[in-house]
């Protein structure tokens, strides 16, 4: 195992290496579409059963099936952005188109409507994001691994997605009062469907920013030579699945941001029934406080002061210090729920963001550092197949996440059709899974955390040893 703290010299960001601030501003643009569009489905999809009345089980099933879809479309996406070649670069081609037609798609996504049956709202919602997760995939991924490859250097990864995550939080300032804005409508099924068509828009213009403006590190890899495209791309990922490191950074990902997720599937609930006893224009209220106190607290300081940690004390050792106050905030929301007083929940959240602002922070910029790890031990850039890989263990951790919380929700007792009046071992399990499984989660990260070898001094030597041999090649 790795020893607990690291213990290297602290290395100074050449001129050289430095990004303009208009790189990282349409970069972080970027960023602002990939949340915005998973934190306003987290958001609408409550449409499905609290105002289309659909069975919580397909509602998790909605949530799983397009995620094992991107277990083929993701991969296979990094694969052939990494290997392809045009005047316009490896990714900025499939950003650009990919951009426009998944916001066409998430626009018709929720274009529901109470008139038509359960199985009908049901396939149509499916079939509809089944495409465009695929879509999104071709904007996405590539995105991402643009971002891993626009500087070398080691801390100034840390910064540009520090920046790139602190402008992503206006997603989630926003997704806590979606349901608000859809309720307060001319129904919840009207407000999603106006919504849709808002976001949509902004995914479609948004997204080809950094199509446009971003530039490319490796622009002039020479075209790749392979006989069997299939088995050069199962070589990939396989080479990528026995990377430790790269393997470890899932790991940890996904028990702290899919912890966070489930647990996030009953908050609403806890909230709506257990505080507010069913009135959902009060617990929206809340629930909109309580995100955007989240993402306030990440935008503000959280995101600011781990950048700044992790360039002083390295990224692993960063880690080790706001996991723990996550799990501290998840503890306060058992004592947080409180009918009496409800809005105690927000002394919860700054804590709570300590956690997913260092997962989407540091982790982006580790895995930078894993894509040099890997050059140096097979001489390819991979950072399309890394990155799809790494992103569809999120996904499928949200998918597993979506179905699960569906499974406890039925296993607790919920019952929508008892509005206010759940049964207290209904209203008492609810309020368990949304305090226990988070914080046994970012428990068991902690240790995977502690085992993360490359430290600063290995990334900088790696990169000298990296630029010697293309300096020769």
């Amino acid at each position: 195992m790795a020893q607990a703290m690291e213990h290297s010299h602290h290395h100074v960001t050449a001129a050289k290496d430095r990004l303009p601030i208009f790189q990282k501003a349409v970069y972080s643009i970027g960023a602002l579409v990939n949340q915005m569009q998973a934190a306003a489905i987290s958001a609408m999809v409550l449409v499905l059963n609290l105002g289309l009345g659909m069975n919580p089980a397909l509602v998790g099933l909605v949530g799983t099936i397009p995620r094992v879809i991107d277990a083929f479309t993701d991969p296979m996406v990094g694969y052939t952005s990494d290997n392809f070649r045009s005047k316009y670069g490896r990714r900025r081609p499939f950003i650009f188109l990919g951009a426009l037609v998944s916001g066409l798609l998430f626009a018709l996504m929720f274009q529901l409507h109470k008139e038509h049956s359960e199985m009908y709202n049901f396939w149509y919602f499916l079939v509809i994001q089944c495409l465009f997760v695929i879509t999104f995939a071709f904007y996405a991924i590539p995105w991402i691994a643009l971002g891993f490859e626009m500087t070398p250097d080691y801390h100034e990864r840390t910064r540009l997605q520090g920046i790139g995550n602190s402008i992503a939080q206006i997603a989630w300032l926003l997704s806590p009062w979606l349901f608000t804005f859809m309720y307060t409508t001319k129904d919840v099924v009207h407000g999603a469907r106006t919504l849709a068509i808002i976001f949509g828009v902004f995914i479609a213009v948004g997204g080809i920013l950094p199509a446009l403006f971003n530039k490319e590190f490796f622009t002039n890899l020479p075209k790749p030579q392979r006989k069997n495209v299939m088995k050069d791309f199962l070589s990939g990922c396989g080479i990528a699945l026995r990377n430790r490191p790269f393997v470890k950074l899932c790991l940890m990902t996904f028990l702290i941001f899919n912890g966070f997720m489930l647990a996030s599937a009953f908050t609403s609930y806890v909230i709506f029934f257990y505080d507010f006893s069913g009135d959902y224009a009060k617990g929206g209220a809340l629930l909109g406080w309580f995100g955007t106190v989240t993402a306030l607290s990440n935008f503000l300081f959280v995101i600011p002061l781990i950048t700044w940690i992790a360039t002083k004390i390295g990224k692993r050792n960063t880690f080790l210090i706001t996991i723990p106050l996550s799990i501290v905030g998840y503890a306060l929301k058992w004592v947080g729920y409180n009918p009496e007083h409800p809005y105690l929940l927000l002394l919860a959240a700054p804590f709570i963001a300590f956690g997913l602002g260092s997962v989407f922070t540091i982790v982006s910029s580790m895995l930078a550092d894993v894509c040099d790890f890997d050059e140096i031990q097979t001489g390819k850039r991979r950072e399309g197949i890394f990155g799809a890989i790494y992103w569809w263990m999120i996904k499928l951790g949200q998918a597993a996440a979506s179905l699960i919380s569906g499974i406890l929700l039925n296993t607790t007792g919920f019952n929508v059709a008892l509005g206010g009046h759940q049964t207290a071992k209904a209203l008492f399990l609810m309020r368990m899974c949304d305090v226990g499984i988070p914080i046994v989660a970012s428990l068991i990260a902690i240790f995977i955390i502690m085992t993360f070898d490359i430290s600063e001094d290995k990334a900088y030597d790696i990169r000298k040893q990296l630029e010697e041999r293309r300096g020769k090649s």
